[in-house]
């Protein structure tokens, strides 16, 4: 099979609710971002803070380019590192959503860039980038007596050093950090797209393979009546045609034109009996050779003892139906009880009506199913708004091709109900 979730894979763009939830990201980072340097300036924690131009600078680049940061991840990040050195390296009193809105521009290069190449290029330069930047300042508060007084910097082990290699360890654990929560972003998405895409493949064969089987069974059925019984009775009109035209100036060919009609016919009934027999599904448990009505009583017992709880309710004058209508009133019976146990729910009970009236016959299925399926839908006919529908469809084409009709839908007060009717006139010159 030839997936297509096995190309490579391009991540969707986020819609217009993707981009909105962004804008409010980056709008609510900027007011907190606001808000922390009016606390860290009354904190007077930076003896030397940077001029407002700066701070606004600084600011809006760490936090407004996030409303763009899944159209065009790279770009944000560059432009979000900028803006962070702008603020570290000018004494911009803000800290804290600084490095979220660094870490949430590197993470999203990670999930969101579909040139992993690119992705990963881009964040490890950042990343080199911002390292050295953090080495080089350390260099020069290591010779500078102004820089972080009263702390020691004599020995290997001064507290100078540790203070140094703190900030070192905690700038990698900070960007190793984005880069994998990044990563596995990506990877969670794509898998859950493939298996997505595997599921779209397998639902469209089962449709295709349903499909084929009913065109196939058609096909077969329409040869067989074509080149057998078709034969036989284009052969009874000639003949009886003839028998017509010579009765009264030729009897005895009449005669035997009538016989070869007579023939004919004989061989004709045999074939379809034949035909009919194709249809015939041998039921090995019960000993009969034929699924239909009579049949029902023990489709019931079977459903009740899988655990669905069923009732067979016969209203009318029983009595024999055509062939093709008695297995296809069965298999529709088979299939909505099938539904009803798989979609109905746990305590669902079903009824199944059979009715003969003196123009037709008619089977209903209904169930109280209790719960909703994932498809969206309920019980007996699994004609499920969202799904394939292929029970119903099945159902639909057995029963249409005996004249009759089938419906199906949702019940007033709660589960589901299928109801096929086909009309006996009808099928008796069609079915049988």
């Amino acid at each position: 099979m030839t997936s297509t979730a096995s190309a490579v894979w391009v991540r969707p763009k986020p819609d217009r609710t993707g981009i909105r939830a962004d804008a409010a990201l980056a709008l609510g980072l900027a007011l907190s971002a606001v808000l922390t340097t009016l606390l860290y300036q009354r904190m007077e924690f930076y003896k030397h803070p940077a001029d407002l131009w700066v701070i606004v600078l600084g600011i809006g680049l760490c936090t407004l380019p996030l409303t763009l940061r899944r159209r065009y991840p790279v770009p944000v990040a560059i432009v979000v590192a900028i803006g962070f050195f702008v603020c570290g390296q000018f004494d911009v009193p803000e800290v804290l959503v600084t490095n979220v809105s660094l870490f949430i521009a590197l993470y999203t290069v990670g999930a969101w860039e579909q040139d992993r190449r690119l992705a990963f290029w881009s964040r490890f330069g950042i990343t080199a980038a911002m390292l050295l930047w953090v080495v080089i300042a350390l260099v020069i508060s290591s010779s500078d007596p102004d820089a972080y007084p009263g702390v020691p910097r004599t020995g290997l082990f001064s507290a100078f050093a540790t203070f140094a290699v703190l900030q070192v360890l905690t700038n990698l654990i900070y960007f190793v950090g984005a880069f994998l929560f990044g990563e596995r972003s990506w990877r969670a998405a794509r898998t859950v797209a493939r298996l997505e895409a595997q599921g779209r493949e397998l639902d469209l064969e089962r449709q295709t393979s349903a499909a084929q089987a009913v065109a196939l069974d058609r096909i077969t059925i329409a040869r067989e009546l074509h080149d057998v019984v078709a034969h036989h009775v284009s052969v009874m009109g000639i003949q009886a045609a003839a028998a017509r035209r010579s009765l009264e100036r030729d009897p005895d060919q009449a005669s035997r034109a009538l016989e070869v009609v007579e023939e004919s016919a004989h061989t004709a009934v045999e074939e379809l009996r034949r035909l009919l027999h194709t249809l015939r599904t041998p039921e090995a448990e019960s000993g009969s050779t034929t699924v239909g009505i009579a049949q029902l009583g023990a489709l019931v017992a079977e459903s009740q003892s899988s655990g669905l709880p069923t009732t067979l309710i016969v209203a009318g004058d029983t009595r024999p139906l055509p062939l093709l209508v008695d297995v296809a009133m069965y298999r529709v019976v088979q299939e909505a009880l099938t539904n009803v146990r798989k979609h109905a729910g746990r305590g669902a009970a079903a009824d199944v009506r059979l009715r003969f009236s003196p123009e037709a016959v008619e089977v209903e299925v209904s169930d109280d199913g209790v719960r909703q399926t994932l498809r969206g839908s309920r019980g007996a006919g699994s004609a499920r708004p969202n799904g394939s529908s292929l029970g119903l469809r099945g159902m639909q084409e057995r029963i249409g091709a005996v004249g009759g009709t089938v419906s199906a839908g949702r019940r007033e007060r709660g589960g589901f109900i299928v109801r096929a009717s086909v009309p006996l006139e009808g099928a008796q010159k069609g079915g049988a």
